[in-house]
């Protein structure tokens, strides 16, 4: 079992990276488990645009709060996954008044002992200025401890910048 983590700012490629690392799996079956809900047009079209990059062998399931058993029912030895994106996740932990610490250790749990390739895709969100309202730091912060946990039991961690891999955990591509 190898899980990767794959963080970076918005805009940054690290959905682009995480595919390409799920692309060169062995595993027999990639599975894309989607946290994004489309609220709006716009975010319509950026999942739209997301399906339509990724080959239609790929099984796409919808996960935008069950990440946790979601994870432990589809991984398997001949599996890889790919969890695009635990921000999202996050937010609609948050917006749902969903127990984040909770939530966050089921994934752990289920990370530390499920088979097969996983790699999940975050925003890394506290290199930037100190949110303006509560809700803002709350996020941050929750999202800076969200990172933190999957990071440990991750086996890789790669930081992307401007489509580039900085390995901060693990080996190289």
């Amino acid at each position: 079992m190898t899980v990767t983590l794959v963080l970076g700012g918005a805009r940054s490629g690290k959905s682009n990276f995480a595919e390409r690392l799920i692309a060169e799996s062995t595993a027999t079956r990639r599975i894309y488990l989607a946290t994004a809900t489309a609220g709006d047009t716009e975010m319509a079209e950026r999942i739209a645009h997301h399906r339509a990059r990724r080959p239609a062998v790929w099984q796409t399931i919808e996960a935008p709060l069950a990440l946790g058993e979601t994870v432990a029912h589809n991984a398997a030895a001949d599996s890889a996954l790919l969890v695009d994106c635990l921000t999202l996740w996050l937010s609609n932990l948050m917006h749902a008044g969903r127990e984040v610490d909770d939530e966050t250790a089921r994934l752990v749990a289920v990370l530390r002992q499920a088979p097969g390739d996983i790699v999940l895709v975050s925003n890394e969100v506290g290199l930037g200025l100190v949110p303006e309202t509560s809700l803002g730091r709350a996020f941050r912060d929750a999202q800076g401890r969200l990172n933190q946990a999957v990071a440990e039991v991750a086996v890789r961690v790669a930081f992307i910048a401007a489509g580039l891999p900085l390995w901060l955990k693990g080996g190289v591509m």
